[in-house]
């Protein structure tokens, strides 16, 4: 039945063309953002769990640059310590074997004394300059704190975020301190290894006393900076671990944000080269159906 007042064929043809349009939008909108899940209204659990783990990956960015102070923070004063420790020229090494060389009878230790000034006052400079972002842990004051907390990890589970740290007691890495209890300033034996004087003594048994323990006391000055050093150096290889670590879980979390919503562009290229071609059908099909109704009109001629 031909109707003026009702068109099924026209009407037929509209509802797929705003389908196909309806398509097509959707088809585009993925091409321009990459992404076929951009807003809650494409897929709400999918949206939420990109949601969360974009936050997730932004807490680890930040656990990221934090693994990068401390590394640097660490590698300082590891590096301070090395130094303290020394070689054959400078440093506890070439203090104690000074002072064993001021064990020889008749030596000039008023020069040797000279010598072992300027390795303390080395030692001291190195130990103040151990500074990285106001944080010394080397040279102390009553403002260092007892403990430092170097965050290392970022995990959630579920609703419930747990951040890993690496905890470190300052007292065990200073060589100086206030309160002079740090491995340099600690005094034993009427001295400490940074008031150390024999430019007065002389070959006397009670002075060459004195002088044995100087050495032992420089002795264990380094078995304790060098033990101080090598808790550094495993802390430090920790961190750098830490942040391979962190880095490659952020490139997995990337890659799982992916999986959920990105649009496969090899597909959407093709769809959109197939829903532009029903379009174009769908107008002319409208446009047909329409033409239709003029018919009519030669009815009445």
């Amino acid at each position: 039945m031909s109707s003026l007042l009702t068109n099924s064929t026209a009407m037929t043809a509209l509802q797929t063309l705003r389908s196909v349009s309806s398509q097509l939008a959707t088809t585009q909108t993925r091409i321009s953002t990459g992404q076929r899940v951009s807003t809650a209204s494409d897929n709400a659990a999918y949206w939420s769990i990109a949601t969360s783990m974009r936050a997730d990956n932004a807490a680890l960015s930040a656990v990221s640059d934090s693994l990068g102070l401390s590394a640097a923070t660490v590698d300082t004063e590891y590096t301070a310590l090395t130094s303290v420790v020394g070689d054959s020229t400078g440093g506890l090494t070439k203090l104690q074997s000074l002072l064993v060389e001021a064990k020889t009878a008749g030596i000039d230790r008023t020069k040797i004394q000279a010598d072992v000034t300027q390795i303390q006052q080395q030692m001291k400079g190195t130990a103040d300059a151990a500074t990285f972002n106001g944080v010394n842990w080397l040279s102390t004051t009553t403002a260092t704190p007892a403990t430092v907390d170097l965050v290392s990890s970022y995990s959630r589970v579920g609703s419930t975020p747990t951040t890993g740290s690496i905890q470190l007691t300052t007292a065990n890495y200073a060589l100086y301190s206030s309160s002079t209890n740090g491995i340099l300033d600690t005094v034993s034996g009427g001295a400490s290894v940074n008031t150390i004087d024999i430019s007065t003594l002389t070959d006397a048994a009670t002075d060459q006393a004195t002088l044995d323990t100087y050495i032992s006391q420089v002795t264990a000055a380094i078995n304790s900076v060098a033990s101080a050093a090598a808790n550094l150096g495993a802390v430090k290889n920790r961190i750098s671990t830490n942040t391979d670590f962190v880095k490659s879980l952020m490139d997995s979390v990337d890659r799982g944000i992916g999986q959920l919503v990105d649009a496969d562009m090899n597909q959407e290229s093709t769809r959109l080269s197939a829903l532009q071609v029903q379009q174009q059908l769908g107008v002319q099909a409208l446009s047909i159906a329409n033409s239709s109704s003029q018919s009519i009109l030669s009815l009445f001629r």
